[in-house]
């Protein structure tokens, strides 16, 4: 699907038809075909495969020029139809004309662009455009981050009343989502640690940057670090969180293995007495009216201080 936009001077967003486009419109691109590659790349003199580049799911965050175009490729948060994290790569491509984004789904950080937040971007301006697109990206890390926490303090909680293997698998699913972000993260600061550079010096990429963009720029990678160091802390906390449950669920094994070991001894002493007593062969009391009650008895009394001394051990 192609969408284009371009901000007027009344800062409302327009819409234009791929005819109608014109120096600083805005072309996103979701999941577009390959005719629609053709058509974009036909119109704006690219080569087909900076467009094909950021629709594979595998691909990593990098920078590319060629011919005067920048390709910048940067990894975006998620969250699935099943509330489950992951991340996508999504390219934006700077040319001297426009400005393009290309993705192979829809998302939450550009279609968080529209015409009622146009107050707040201009597609004519694609340098401040990019930035606002990649610092709108590292907040909603920020913002997942957050929900991942607040969901560990949830699982937590309920693993402290009983433990589960539903819990337990939430808690993985959570360790592969923070592994994927962390990856993201480091690659997408290294592609802002680049831009960074080239933005500074003389030659290089066809993007110039003011001071304000600059600072917007230091921003972003603010930001990105701070998301980075955040990922690292849940990972850690996670991993100990983990391993501190594996070792209550071994020691909770172990007390109940203990206390059926004790009840199965307990329980054997009235059989091995009932037995001895139940021979084919002349027994103490074995003429005895009450012998039978002296031997009931003899159990019990046993079994008994068998009892109160593993409780003393700490078996119960």
């Amino acid at each position: 699907m192609i969408t284009i936009f371009k901000t007027e001077d009344n800062k409302r967003l327009k819409k234009l038809s791929i005819s109608e486009a014109v120096s600083g419109s805005w072309f996103s691109l979701i999941n577009p075909t390959e005719e629609e590659i053709k058509q974009v790349s036909l119109v704006l003199g690219l080569d087909e495969d900076f467009l094909r580049n950021s629709l594979d799911l595998d691909e990593r965050s990098r920078i590319e020029i060629e011919d005067g175009n920048t390709l910048i490729i940067t990894n975006l948060p998620i969250m699935t139809e099943d509330g489950s994290f992951d991340t996508l790569p999504m390219g934006i491509i700077y040319t001297p004309t426009s400005i393009i984004t290309v993705c192979s789904k829809d998302n939450n950080i550009l279609s968080s662009f529209n015409e009622n937040t146009s107050y707040s971007f201009d597609t004519r301006n694609k340098t401040e455009f990019m930035l606002k697109i990649l610092y709108r990206s590292v907040k909603f890390y920020l913002k997942y981050l957050d929900l991942i926490n607040r969901t560990t303090d949830a699982i937590e909680t309920e693993l402290q009343k009983a433990t589960n293997n539903k819990a337990l698998f939430q808690l993985m699913e959570i360790q592969k989502t923070l592994v994927y972000f962390s990856t993201a993260l480091k690659d997408n600061d290294i592609v802002l640690q680049k831009i960074n550079r080239i933005t500074k010096s003389t030659t290089g990429m066809n993007i110039k940057t003011t001071e304000e963009e600059l600072d917007l720029l230091e921003d972003v990678i603010i930001d990105t670090r701070q998301a980075i160091e955040m990922v690292d802390m849940h990972r850690m906390i996670l991993e100990a969180m983990m391993e501190g449950f594996a070792s209550i669920i071994n020691n909770n094994l172990n007390q109940v293995m203990k206390f059926l070991a004790a009840i199965t001894i307990i329980m054997s002493i009235p059989t091995m007495i009932g037995g001895l007593w139940g021979m084919n062969v002349p027994v103490p009391y074995g003429s005895n009216d009450y012998g039978f009650l002296i031997v009931v008895t003899l159990s019990v009394i046993t079994s008994v201080a068998v009892v109160l001394y593993f409780r003393k051990k700490g078996m119960f």
